[in-house]
């Protein structure tokens, strides 16, 4: 952990050197690439030490994939190969480290890589082996038109900014970052003469850095007073659920929750200002004129904290991960993408069981929060104090219903998680299994099967 820390903070300041020193304008895409690449292989390696090969040979693997299967193929194939690799290097940390040991290794650097392997294989299939009218407007923004050189796809996988702690981004959107497009392409969004702009602003990333720094401070901070204070394992202490009723577990079981999540806020927001600082991660201007550097962040801790419902939750909390389950699995999922989906998050996190406990109840709770938002949300948008009423209790709910969910993801193993359902009576498995006995659920549009221009087909077959 203090090397992950000490390479974060280390890669912040060569982030701000690459940016100032080795700028688009300064010299060629290669040498960007190259130091890139260079500079994360001596990061893996400070970090893990000899268990860093694992990186570097999925990364080789993969490449002899991307360059000498089909297309039709290529994203088939690489995907059970680097979901294959990861999952043996999970089972065997088991062996190599303690059982439920929660150490920053090498297995969260080889998940960032496993995304970007399937995001770049499934961007590949589409830019060459579909059609255009075949992919959704995304999927055709995001399409790679030709196989990477071997220097792109090493600056791609292994940069050293997103090399420790992410995030995932999109091959097209890091070539034009290193190429020097990356901002002008979002600033071309916008009428810059209709604002009274005579040219182009250069927007600066340095105020988005100091907030996030600032953020991660304080997240650093709640760590080391909250989150040890108040450990998870207390929840299903015999002692504690003995004397504690039911009510009052529910309290605590939210309040350990929160403590548990600074780490996750540290290490995202730090690895999110990391990329900024290197002038990565523009995404555009708001409505109120203000640049956004949000392209890369992981969380929206606001949006967390007041969440009213488990789907606003979720997109919120490790953003770019719920990006990467959506284009590689729900997009191209034929059938039950939701489900498959959760399945798909459980065997990348890892094959502790209380990850499958957590992502199985998460698919039952969804199901539940769907159905229940379907058919009795406009019953109270009729007046302001209904909605109040309704935003208040969806809230209580939702965030409860995350502890419910996540507790199993914290404890690990079989036993204390049956323990710990067990001590709330399972009550959120039940309430959701009523839910959705008793009221109908609607179809979900599958965005898979509407291509991006099916208006433009409809209206010439009208014609």
């Amino acid at each position: 952990q203090i090397n992950f820390v000490a390479c974060q903070l280390f890669a912040l300041l060569a982030a701000f050197w690459f940016r100032i020193y080795l700028g688009p304008s300064h010299v060629s895409s290669a040498v960007r690439h190259a130091f890139a690449t260079l500079f994360g292989i001596y990061f893996a390696v400070f970090c893990f030490g000899w268990y860093s090969i694992h990186l570097f040979v999925l990364v080789m693997m993969n490449y002899g994939i991307m360059n000498m299967a089909s297309i039709p193929n290529v994203h088939r194939y690489s995907f059970v190969v680097a979901m294959g690799y990861l999952t043996l290097c999970h089972i065997s940390r088991i062996y190599i480290f303690h059982y439920g040991i929660l150490t920053t290794d090498f297995s969260g650097p080889l998940m960032i890589i496993t995304q970007k392997i399937t995001t770049l294989a499934c961007q590949l299939h589409d830019g060459i082996g579909r059609q255009a009218e075949e992919l959704t407007a995304e999927q055709n923004r995001l399409a790679v038109k030709t196989r990477p050189s071997l220097l792109e796809y090493l600056s791609y996988l292994l940069n050293f900014m997103s090399i420790i702690a992410g995030p995932c981004s999109n091959y097209k959107d890091y070539i034009a970052f290193i190429e020097g497009r990356h901002v002008h392409m979002k600033l071309l969004e916008v009428n810059w003469k209709q604002k009274g702009y005579d040219r182009l602003p250069d927007p600066s990333p340095t105020g988005a850095v100091m907030y996030k720094l600032c953020i991660t401070l304080v997240s650093l901070i709640l760590f080391l007073t909250l989150t040890k204070n108040f450990p998870m394992a207390y929840i299903i202490d015999n002692e504690f659920l003995d004397k504690t009723p039911f009510l009052s577990r529910l309290g605590y079981l939210y309040v350990v929750t929160q403590a548990a999540k600074p780490k996750y806020y540290f290490a995202w927001t730090l690895a999110d200002a990391v990329n900024n600082a290197a002038g990565y991660g523009f995404s555009g201007v708001d409505e109120r004129g203000t640049f956004r550097w949000d392209l890369l962040s992981n969380l929206n801790i606001w949006n967390i904290e007041t969440a009213t419902s488990f789907k606003m939750y979720i997109e919120n909390w490790n953003i770019q991960t719920a990006a990467w389950l959506k284009r590689v699995c729900y997009d191209r999922a034929p059938w039950y993408p939701t489900a498959l989906t959760f399945i798909l998050s459980a065997l990348w996190h890892g094959i502790y069981p209380g990850y499958y406990f957590t992502f199985l109840t998460g698919i039952l709770i969804t199901l539940a929060a769907r159905a229940i938002r379907n058919n009795c949300r406009h019953y109270f948008l009729s007046s302001v104090p209904l909605k109040i009423a309704y935003d208040v209790v969806t809230w209580i709910v939702t965030q409860l219903a995350v502890c419910y969910t996540v507790a199993p993801f914290v404890m690990l193993a079989v036993e204390p998680t049956i323990k710990f359902y067990k001590s709330m009576y399972f009550h959120m498995h039940i309430l959701s299994i009523l839910v959705l006995l008793m009221l109908p659920i609607r179809p979900q549009a599958h965005s898979v099967r509407k291509p991006r221009n099916q208006a433009v087909q409809n209206s010439v077959k009208s014609k």
